[in-house]
């Protein structure tokens, strides 16, 4: 399951998530030894999965062959992977027809004149990392290996629809939208053919019209402006509007909701009410399924997040799943989506590597491509904790924001820095976000009342007082059961309680604050090769542990966002 709703009535979707035949291949002779055509031989795993999590791999880094056999009708077939960690080599009986590269990141590709009857697909997976990969080898969760989300594969037929970014704008009084689709067709015949094309947004048809497209032609249709009446999305009421563009051989089902996220005079505003993102960072990780998410635990993440009183959720450090996305949607819970650029890792070197810069771009290509309808998501992240003053991030933060700003629709843009007082990219921001540890990697308590103050300073001298800050990550690590209730002592969870306390009623008070996200929700397993001193090798931050057991700060951090909750309504 890849979505919470169906995507096709008409085109023939086909599921290869299940038994695959796994073998891995520590020594590179896989493709030497001719394992496309066919795996020699293999265990029997379940997709998707990581590697990781099966005895005598938990610490397997380097290649997976994955073979699976299915049975089609032939003609066109469209593959699509949901996640393949990280460096994915994919054949076809043999034959090598498509190369991606990013963990986090779904893709897709066709393929033509496939034979009805059997097939045998295999995919290398390689989760090793080099100077160019992103994220690079030191980063601060788990780097697992192997087919970590869905795969379908689509028999098409005709004129089909192969993605529709539905872009609006809305009246004055946010009543009526002005609505248009970027429609992507494409021809899976041999021959040129002709079909009627239409776009329908709930009960309201925005477009009716011809088409005709030479054999295997792709073009992109920019749809007349159409005017709708309409219902908001907000926190409150997440109204979502089903959208199903439909030619006479194929269609594409999706969801949407109408809303405007904006900032003015140090504020954020979602449908003109004023808005403070109260919030976590999630990892999609847990210690028995690594990246491979189930629904059901993504379920019970959002209801305990819902418990907490949050109004937004990061996803730190990468786009996650659709289906999540779309549980956001429905709840009314706002998202912050990023690629995984976690910076501490990157050194100058490799950040000045066309190469790097040229996969990041693809990443947010990507994440826009797939993400781009979800009402949830109102800002888009570039990196995190990239060291900025290097001049060659300040040219990686303009092409990544350029690209958002003009694809990426009604969004909010930003970068979570580590170096408020000397980062130089603020400019390409519509919020200011910073990360800063003050009482737990450095400073005291006392310390967050001097640094927030210099922050304020920085934003005036650079002519910004305008522009909103969010705390996008603070915090302390605790272990969970330990317990010094007489003394606030590092690693005890009273520790982390206290300040997260004094953190959240220090931001909350203050204007220039427009939102918090506290690191972080959970607990994650880490690499064993870290050296950021993580205890049991998990990053033990989270204010529940990784099995979803609440510490103290939970309940703490429970009572403040309820409070500012109950404020925010009265």
């Amino acid at each position: 399951m890849k979505r919470l709703f169906c995507e096709h009535n008409i085109r023939i979707s086909n599921e290869l998530s299940g038994a695959w035949r796994f073998l891995t291949d520590p020594n590179e002779v896989g493709e030497t030894e001719g394992w496309q055509n066919g795996l020699p031989t293999g265990d029997t795993v379940i997709v998707p999965s990581v590697w990781n999590n099966e005895l005598r791999l938990l610490n397997y880094e380097g290649a997976g062959w994955y073979e699976k056999k299915f049975t089609t009708t032939g003609g066109t077939l469209r593959f699509e992977f949901g996640s393949v960690m990280t460096l994915a080599d994919i054949w076809l009986d043999g034959e090598k027809v498509f190369n991606h590269y990013g963990a986090f990141t779904q893709f897709d590709f066709i393929l033509n004149n496939i034979e009805a009857g059997e097939h045998t697909l295999i995919v290398r997976a390689d989760n090793r990392q080099n100077e160019k990969s992103i994220p690079q080898k030191r980063v601060d969760w788990f780097n697992y290996g192997g087919i970590a989300r869905d795969v379908y594969f689509d028999e098409l037929n005709g004129i089909c629809v192969l993605q529709n970014h539905v872009k609006y704008t809305l009246s004055e009084d946010l009543k009526v939208a002005t609505i248009f689709s970027d429609l992507v067709l494409y021809n899976a015949s041999d021959k040129s053919c002709a079909s009627n094309v239409t776009i329908a947004v709930g009960e309201n048809e925005i477009y009716n019209g011809e088409v005709s497209l030479s054999a295997y032609e792709t073009m992109t249709l920019k749809t007349p402006e159409a005017e709708i009446p309409v219902e908001l999305w907000s926190v409150e009421s997440p109204k979502l509007y089903t959208v199903v563009a439909k030619t006479e051989t194929d269609d594409l089902i999706d969801r949407i909701g109408f809303r405007l996220i904006e900032t003015k005079n140090c504020k954020v505003y979602l449908n003109k009410k004023e808005v403070e993102f109260r919030g976590v960072n999630r990892h999609e990780e847990h210690p028995e399924w690594g990246f491979a998410f189930p629904a059901k635990l993504m379920k019970r993440d959002i209801d305990m997040i819902l418990d907490l009183g949050c109004n937004t959720i990061r996803g730190s450090h990468y786009p996650q799943s659709q289906i999540f996305v779309d549980m956001l949607d429905e709840r009314g819970i706002m998202f912050w989506s990023e690629i995984p650029i976690w910076g501490c890792g990157f050194s100058e070197a490799v950040l000045q590597d066309p190469d790097v810069v040229e996969r990041g771009m693809t990443m947010h290509r990507e994440m826009v491509k797939y993400y781009f309808n979800h009402p949830s998501i109102v800002i888009w992240g570039m990196h995190n904790e990239v060291w900025t003053p290097w001049a060659c991030v300040y040219d990686i933060t303009k092409k990544y924001h350029d690209f958002l700003r003009s694809e990426g629709g009604n969004r909010l843009i930003t970068h979570a820095t580590l170096c408020p007082n000397d980062d130089p990219c603020f400019e390409f921001d519509d919020i200011i976000s910073i990360n800063q540890y003050h009482g737990w990697y450095y400073g005291g308590f006392d310390t967050w009342d001097r640094v927030v103050n210099e922050l304020r300073e920085r934003r005036i001298k650079l002519g910004m007082a305008d522009k909103p800050v969010i705390y996008s990550e603070f915090g302390a690590g605790a272990l969970a059961g330990y317990h010094v209730p007489f003394d606030s002592v590092r690693w005890s969870e009273e520790y982390q309680r206290d300040i997260l306390k004094y953190t959240i009623e220090l931001f909350h008070k203050d204007p220039m604050v427009v939102g918090f996200y506290i690191w972080q929700f959970t607990n994650i397993r880490t690499s064993p090769t870290m050296d950021l001193n993580r205890v049991r090798c998990f990053n033990n931050k989270g204010i529940v542990d990784e099995y979803r057991n609440p510490k103290l700060a939970y309940y703490t951090v429970r009572d403040l966002y309820n409070r500012y909750k109950g404020e925010e309504n009265a």
